[in-house]
């Protein structure tokens, strides 16, 4: 690694792989003298620190230890459901210095949808405690969306349940207004991500599965989304199942369609075809929690038809671990228990030995944390910091 750059020493100290200048020169292999400028090109940039004493475990003074400079560089983040949007301003760090929550229809289009967010944005700018320091240290922004996107252009492709915002053109509008990098991925795929580096990092292969209003699954794999050619990997909502029941039609118009027979949505139908009130999978869940049995038998029986699409997906890909996520993941345990029951039916024990099947952790802001760490990835790679020091 002796053409080490100072982007590539960033990622370096950014994966925790080094911690102090020995550890880089012995890793990359420069010259002292190179190291110490490309490490001051860093510090001058804002983007290293170095303080402290580290023993290094050799004889000698202590080493100073090298960090990444996160908390006075923001970003933007926005998790955009079927019915809701959860936005938040977070430093790169992670810590979430505010939110808010709304009520919004994905289905009414982008211009509505999108102007409420800039809103937001802007609203969560003024609050901050940050003041004006998180406004100049905004570096980038990240949106999920419940549908597929096509990461090369950053466009929707074809959302079943997003009318209108088929190849929409959703990150110029931010990049327009704040002036800096916005990106855009699939919801699931940021939840997953979000999931795995926080609490699994060390996982080399992980599958999460959100239950909202519908259905979708994310891949993170050593870390990153595996999406797809066109980003349709993990739209397991559309898989049929084996025994549909006449009438239930999915958003994409077909019928059998697993989103149509187990998701949120399905469910909060289900309950209303037998009188019980119920308007969002948040109220499905709200049932189950307080003891309703028609919701938590509909929940179970939804939670089987789960497991019986992800029991392919497991025997396929042999993950480490699989969460479940979304609105399903509230229901003290009884969709986790359907799933659980045909995923272990239908599989072969070593597809299931070291299989960890666990309710999300991070809950409902699953989804900004992957967006975050999508933004701080592409922002803080090395190829985007080389170019920014006018080393590219």
């Amino acid at each position: 690694m002796t053409g080490t750059t100072a982007g590539q020493i960033l990622q370096l100290v950014r994966s925790g792989e080094v911690t102090t200048r020995r550890e880089l020169q012995e890793q990359t292999g420069l010259s002292r003298s190179t190291l110490t400028q490309r490490l001051a090109m860093l510090t001058a940039g804002g983007y290293l620190s170095e303080a402290g004493a580290q023993h290094s475990g050799v004889a000698g003074r202590p080493a100073k230890g090298l960090s990444f400079v996160d908390t006075d560089k923001y970003v933007l983040t926005a998790d955009l459901g079927a019915t809701h949007a959860r936005l938040a301003l977070q430093d790169a760090a992670g810590a979430v210095i505010a939110e808010s929550t709304s009520r919004i229809r994905i289905q009414d289009g982008p211009d509505p949808v999108l102007a409420a967010v800039l809103d937001g944005f802007e609203a969560l700018l003024a609050s901050a405690p940050a003041g004006s320091a998180a406004r100049d240290g905004l570096c980038g922004i990240g949106i999920g969306v419940p549908g597929p996107v096509n990461v090369a252009t950053k466009r929707l492709q074809q959302p079943p349940i997003m009318p209108g915002w088929d190849d929409h053109p959703v990150t110029t509008v931010f990049e327009e207004r704040f002036g800096v990098p916005a990106l855009i991925d699939n919801d699931a795929n940021l939840m997953g991500l979000g999931e795995a580096r926080r609490h699994h990092p060390d996982v080399p292969s992980l599958l999460y599965v959100k239950v909202g209003t519908g259905i979708g699954a994310g891949l993170i794999l050593g870390g990153r989304p595996e999406r797809g050619i066109a980003g349709g990997a993990g739209d397991i909502g559309h898989i049929r199942i084996a025994h549909p029941v006449a009438g239930a039609v999915c958003a994409c118009g077909a019928n059998g369609c697993l989103a149509a027979h187990a998701s949120g949505g399905a469910l909060v139908r289900q309950l209303t075809e037998r009188g019980i009130a119920a308007e969002t999978p948040t109220d499905v869940a709200r049932l189950v929690q307080a003891g309703n049995a028609d919701a938590i038998a509909l929940v179970r029986t939804a939670g089987q038809l789960v497991g019986e699409v992800l029991a392919t997906a497991v025997a396929l890909l042999n993950p480490g671990v699989l969460v479940i996520g979304g609105s399903m993941a509230m229901t003290h345990e009884h969709f986790l228990i359907g799933v659980r029951e045909s995923l272990y039916e239908r599989t072969v024990p070593l597809a299931t030995r070291n299989l960890t099947i666990t309710a999300s952790a991070l809950q409902d802001r699953a989804a900004i944390e992957g967006a975050r760490i999508m933004v701080v990835d592409h922002v803080f790679s090395a190829a985007a910091v080389d170019a920014r020091l006018g080393l590219a």
